[in-house]
């Protein structure tokens, strides 16, 4: 059952992964707005001071830049750890920070598609279980996880980043069942393609206009937390339509499907 979030954004503390750019650099500018102070993640240092930067002198707010792989499970516990020792107590937890590997899984080094499963997957479950107890004891705050679209169904071609993004979405929404007593709010968030670098290094057959624009998705996504939604999937009507594809069809005609999208996307 939907219950509304009390939230209050301004004063508060959020974390965002992957916060040098894309949806997450978005996400700070909005949550910034509204009155957040911030705990920016990510692996380019200089990227996020100069956001941190510039937030502080726009909206007299306090971003503190706090750089990890978390592709490394140890720069995970140090990240913990620094928080711990600068006494920072986080609200909101945003776990944006992903990639996908859009090759064949036996094509593919290992090593690769255990990094892509350990900053999709572990480091989700390990920042969630770190800070949400602290929130739980406040009775107050919330955790966003970015799934995908690609959550919904089997992607050939794609097969490891679907499935770590149906990992977050299920995790995310059992959360959300447990947490719900506690005042602590979980979101799921499924977006489709969003014009942002997540395709830098592929070469998707898709144009800009087809894409979602960044700031109306993270603006929806807000909305959607504010209203106490579990999951959304926010964007063009065509991506919710889709996900709703592996409920009518056929299982062998849905991986068939999402083969060929995965081809449109990677020309692979």
């Amino acid at each position: 059952m939907t219950k509304k979030s009390t939230f209050s954004y301004k004063g508060s503390t959020a974390l965002i992964t992957g916060a040098a750019g894309g949806l997450g650099e978005v996400f700070a500018e909005q949550l910034a707005e509204r009155g957040s102070n911030l705990v920016l993640v990510g692996r380019s240092a200089d990227k996020l001071q100069v956001l941190a930067q510039r937030l502080e002198q726009q909206n007299k707010i306090t971003a503190t830049v706090l750089t990890a792989d978390l592709a490394s499970s140890a720069e995970v516990e140090q990240l913990v750890s620094n928080l711990k020792t600068k006494r920072i107590d986080v609200d909101l937890l945003i776990n944006n920070a992903g990639f996908g590997v859009f090759q064949r899984f036996l094509e593919t080094p290992l090593a690769r598609q255990i990094e892509e499963i350990d900053v999709n997957v572990r480091a989700v479950v390990s920042l969630t279980h770190a800070l949400a107890p602290a929130m739980v004891a406040r009775n107050k705050g919330g955790v966003i996880n970015l799934s995908s679209s690609a959550g919904f169904q089997p992607l050939a071609g794609a097969g490891v980043y679907a499935a770590a993004k149906s990992f977050v979405l299920l995790f995310s929404e059992a959360l959300a069942q447990e947490l719900a007593p506690t005042g602590v709010h979980v979101l799921a968030v499924c977006p489709g393609p969003v014009a942002t670098g997540f395709f830098a290094d592929k070469k998707p057959d898709l144009g800009r206009h087809q894409m979602d624009d960044p700031k109306a998705i993270v603006e929806e996504v807000l909305r959607a937390f504010d209203r106490g939604k579990r999951v959304l999937v926010p964007g063009k009507l065509s991506v919710r339509l889709k996900t709703f594809l592996p409920r009518l069809f056929p299982r062998a005609l849905v991986v068939q499907f999402g083969e060929s999208v995965v081809r449109k996307l990677n020309r692979v």
